[in-house]
């Protein structure tokens, strides 16, 4: 018996296209004028004809993120399969995605993975699993089979196309998935973590700078569920632990760190771990609980205090605390009711154990009910976004991420760190905001061997809703002006995002627009020296006449910093950066 074989679904600008033949779904996209196969699956269709065919546009603002303004248009096809379920598949301008519906246990399911084949990829950066989604993207690393890989996964093809592969539109009910290397290299068994639901595999299609500006995750994920949300402002915070493990139990040094949020104009300080261990003291004559006194006296100073607690449901035993005062909605609403009655802004939520059912549920439900509290969501040692940046805006981060929080930690960051932040842009942050917690120029526990302006660029270069600022206040504040300037007035919410240069591991220049005004950062992945072509990045930007300040590495270790000005003509020259250097542009 022949297999069906459909008509091709195409997105609206001609782009995507699905087609279904021999038993497989195929996806290609047009790139470069020639249309290039990039991924097929196994599909058994019963019938020559789609259920159903509609056509469709999404558009909506974010409050943090890339863009604020959003839009994205779909071609929709829903597909009869022989084993009596059904397939949605959505062919977006910039990629597809797909679900298939059981009606007994939705879409994916452990005992029942799905094959999806990457063979014709050229290059991929494929991520080992974690539950904390903390690890690098090594580019080949020729994975073994069965090895457990998680989202995202970048693949390269020729002439420049790259394809993402992640997952969108998880709902309180489904578990999210991950994936697994096969037998034959190049193709995958993708899996939830549990029972399944409504989630979506996810694919970004198009050149590295389509990829990097897509906002495809939330675009396929559902709408804001918060009636309210002026309350919600995204803001750079000094934080604490990079420097100070143990530091958020010791009133006077959370004091520094609000004090260092003053003078540099920073709207938020978060206390971190174990501000339960401290003992009560006297604020202004009133005997307190040492966090309430903290947090009294960064509201007294015009700053929003965060605080951290640990989700209990992943590291627990010689975990740091405070532990179980979430678990249950009754404690969970008597918690954050007293976070409100204080003054907290916001929340750091820790240690979650993965991508099942429970963690799922868990998240959700933390962030619809801080919502009714008007707190702020950071999510840490939990899994990346998956779109509720969208649908809850007031998660602001993720961490999901191996970040600067690692030179606490081992000594392996210091030699990759340059690749691997010059990888983030095309892999992890593709998908939603990341809390990486940049911009050290002092070392940690391990040191680092980045310059003070690859450290610099990473505040422009990586997109959070907050951004936490890693160093010292002491290392912050002896910095030239300009430095403490720019920091002062750093946007964490962009309305415009542009990869203009850049390569997987390498190098990565991105600009970011607030408003009219634009900041550029670029940063050398690399060994060696490498040059960046200013002039080129402004003629893509148009920007022209506007007085710039080039933020350079000096010569040498007692001279960090190099200025340049453009000039009132805003003209530039093409600049030399170091080995594991950077620059940023800001007008």
């Amino acid at each position: 018996m022949a297999l069906p074989t459909l008509q091709a679904q195409t997105s609206p600008n001609g782009k995507v296209q699905v087609t279904f033949h021999d038993g497989a779904l195929t996806v290609s996209c047009l790139h470069a004028g020639q249309r290039q196969q990039v991924m097929s699956l196994p599909v058994a269709l019963s019938t020559d004809k789609a259920l159903t065919t509609e056509a469709g546009e999404v558009k909506y603002d974010m409050l943090t993120g890339k863009r604020s303004h959003c839009s994205n248009a779909y071609t929709q096809c829903t597909y009869q399969l022989t084993d009596g379920h059904t397939l949605q598949v959505r062919a977006y301008n910039d990629g597809v995605t797909w679900t298939s519906d059981n009606t007994s246990s939705p879409g994916l399911q452990q005992d029942r993975p799905h094959l999806v084949d990457f063979t014709t990829a050229q290059n991929d950066w494929l991520m080992h699993w974690a539950d904390s989604y903390e690890g690098f993207f090594p580019k080949n690393s020729n994975h073994k089979e069965g090895e457990h890989l998680g989202y995202p996964a970048l693949f390269e093809y020729k002439d420049g196309l790259f394809a993402l592969l992640t997952e969108s539109n998880v709902d309180s009910l489904d578990a999210a998935s991950s994936f697994f290397r096969s037998a034959r290299e190049g193709i995958f068994e993708v899996k939830a973590d549990g029972e399944g639901g409504h989630a979506d595999q996810t694919l970004i299609l198009g050149s590295l700078a389509e990829v990097v500006a897509s906002t495809l995750v939330a675009d396929n994920s559902q709408p804001c569920r918060l009636e309210e949300t002026a309350w919600i402002e995204p803001g750079v915070a000094s934080w604490v632990y990079w420097a100070y493990n143990h530091g958020s139990k010791d009133y006077n040094i959370i004091k520094k760190y609000t004090d260092m949020a003053v003078a540099l104009n920073l709207p938020y300080v978060l206390i971190d771990a174990e501000w339960d261990e401290a003992a009560p003291m006297e604020y202004k004559g009133e005997k307190m609980p040492m966090v309430e006194a903290a947090v009294r006296y960064a509201i007294d100073n015009g700053v929003k205090p965060m605080i951290w607690y640990n989700s209990s449901v992943g590291w627990v035993n010689g975990a740091p605390g405070p532990k179980f005062r979430l678990n249950k909605p009754e404690d969970r609403e008597r918690e954050f009711a007293w976070c409100e009655k204080i003054g907290v802004k916001g929340v750091k939520i820790d240690f979650f154990s993965g991508d099942n059912n429970l963690n799922m549920r868990y998240m959700i439900e933390l962030l619809e009910s801080a919502a009714k509290h008007h707190l702020l969501v950071n999510f840490h040692g939990a899994t990346i976004p998956r779109g509720w940046q969208r649908t809850y805006p007031n998660l602001v981060s993720t961490e999901g991420v191996y970040g600067a929080e690692w030179y606490n930690n081992v000594p392996t960051f210091t030699k990759r760190a340059a690749a691997h932040n010059a990888t983030l842009p095309f892999t992890r942050n593709v998908v939603g905001p990341m809390d990486y917690t940049p911009c050290a120029f002092t070392d940690s526990q391990h040191p680092h061997i980045t310059t003070h302006a690859h450290e610099l660029a990473l505040t422009v270069l990586f997109e959070s809703g907050i951004q936490h600022l890693a160093d010292r206040p002491e290392s912050f504040l002896a910095q030239p002006e300009a430095v403490k300037n720019f920091l002062s007035e750093l946007p964490t919410a962009w309305d415009e995002t542009r990869l203009l240069e850049g390569y997987p591991g390498q190098n990565a220049v991105i600009a970011r627009r607030k408003g009219e005004r634009w900041f550029i950062a670029g940063i050398n992945g690399t060994d060696g020296e490498m040059t960046f072509d200013l002039p080129k990045y402004l003629k893509m930007l148009s920007i022209k006449k506007k007085q710039l300040t080039v933020f350079l590495d000096g010569k040498s270790a007692k001279s960090p910093w190099e200025f340049r000005s453009s000039g009132k003509k805003g003209k530039l020259s093409p600049v030399t950066v170091p080995a594991r250097g950077g620059f940023v542009i800001a007008e």
